[in-house]
């Protein structure tokens, strides 16, 4: 599913019209990702949590020639899948 699938989908169960719909998607949307930025975890009952992680810079090799290369620090995004959606996924 993409996101203009996602929208057709919430207009139709929220009954409202694919605008409206793609306003409140879109607003779910930023939210969440402003709270991402800001360094907060989103916690979504039942579905799951969304949290970044930091990863430290760390040493690897480059596997083209086997030089030893420095991997830089970054961010990674990690979700968590809540007990109701791993319910749902596996019955």
């Amino acid at each position: 599913m993409n996101k203009t699938e996602l929208i057709e989908v919430v207009a139709q169960n929220a009954d409202l019209k694919k605008k409206d719909a793609e306003a409140a998607v879109n607003a779910v949307l930023a939210a969440i990702e402003d709270a991402l930025v800001a360094g907060e975890k989103v916690q979504l009952i039942g579905f799951g949590t969304i949290e970044v992680k930091a990863k430290e810079e760390r040493t690897g090799r480059n596997p083209a020639t086997g030089e030893t290369i420095t991997i830089p620090a970054s961010k990674q995004i990690k979700f968590s899948a809540g007990k109701t959606l791993k319910d749902k996924v596996n019955a």
